[in-house]
């Protein structure tokens, strides 16, 4: 190694199985990333946020996402009659912009396309996430004052 090269630390990401020992961290994280746009709404209500991720949680259907070996967000994509339904991806604010996001998505995205499946999910109205997935190819399916509900075909 060339000592006047400065060493640099790769982080890393990664995605494992849920278990249910993580819905805590879950259910606080959800909260922690939904408060701007549910109070910008209205409808911020800080146990009903945490309630309805217990209410849903399937730790079958949900992977953790982890930075540096520590949890850092999930995702879940559960089967549904005609494809997926694509819910709960929080990632942690400070890890906002750094393509991690971005990644996840891709990889999900990837395997319901080799299974020729599309996918769904709701995004709330005026989320920054909506973007996210509209750069991967969601589009509008419906919509109502709180909620928008997106639609991506399989891609070939």
């Amino acid at each position: 190694m060339n000592p006047a090269m400065p060493t640099r630390t790769v982080r890393a990401w990664s995605l494992r199985p849920a278990t249910p020992e993580d819905l805590d961290a879950m259910t606080e994280l959800r909260a922690e990333v939904m408060r701007p746009d549910l109070e910008r709404l209205g409808r911020y209500d800080a146990h009903r946020v945490r309630q309805r991720l217990r209410d849903a949680y399937e730790p079958g259907h949900t992977s953790i996402v982890e930075y540096d070996g520590d949890f850092a967000g999930c995702v879940a994509l559960r089967p549904a009659e005609d494809g997926w339904w694509l819910e709960h991806f929080y990632l942690s604010p400070a890890l906002h912009g750094r393509g991690i996001g971005t990644a996840v998505l891709a990889g999900l995205l990837a395997r319901t396309d080799a299974m020729g499946a599309p996918v769904r999910l709701d995004v709330l109205q005026g989320s920054a996430a909506r973007r996210l997935y509209e750069r991967h190819g969601f589009t509008l399916e419906r919509e109502d004052p709180v909620d928008v509900y997106m639609v991506r075909a399989p891609r070939g």
